[in-house]
């Protein structure tokens, strides 16, 4: 993992899909251009009174599932760590919170990409300009990814039946 420095700031993405705390089951699809992140969005059942719990797994049809596509992929990771071990991620004390969307500012991590890329021959610092970090923090897990842009969209099915469409959706 990168290591932070003063200038990382950790500001919120209020703009992307809600996604469910309890089970969002993200998945990704990716290729060395694009990074397809899946997970279910949070749906309230107005008749739930709270003294079950459902079952569900990425072939379940439940409803609504958000599609983030991010475009020139520099580095995506996936794993540690989940909600119950958040506050040992580098950025916890700079505003990291549980089941949400945030882009790192002046990140650590796209810097250190840019001085790996700096040894190429037709490096330029410019190439990083565009290059942003993204942070979503799952319940199990964390997806961190430097893209230079992502677009979102909702889809209804399972996990599985909308990760199946994607890569024929690849430019």
């Amino acid at each position: 993992m990168y290591q932070i420095d003063t200038h990382d700031k950790v500001v919120e993405l209020r703009d992307l899909p809600q996604m469910d705390p309890a089970a969002p089951l993200p998945a990704l699809v990716a290729n060395e251009q694009y990074v397809d992140l899946i997970y279910l969005i949070v749906e309230q059942d107005p008749d739930w009174d709270g003294t079950t719990s459902t079952m569900v797994t990425t072939d379940t049809e439940r409803g609504q599932v958000a599609c983030i596509r991010f475009d020139r992929v520099w580095s995506h990771s996936w794993g540690a760590p989940g909600d119950e071990t958040l506050v040992s991620h580098p950025l916890a004390a700079r505003g990291l919170t549980y089941y949400s969307v945030f882009e790192v500012l002046n990140s650590s991590w796209v810097r250190l990409l840019e001085r790996m890329n700096s040894v190429h021959p037709r490096h330029s610092p410019s190439f990083f300009d565009s290059a942003r970090h993204f942070i979503f923090t799952f319940h199990d897990s964390t997806f961190e990814c430097v893209a230079d842009s992502y677009e979102a969209r909702v889809a209804r099915g399972s996990i599985a039946s909308v990760a199946a469409t994607l890569p024929s959706t690849w430019r």
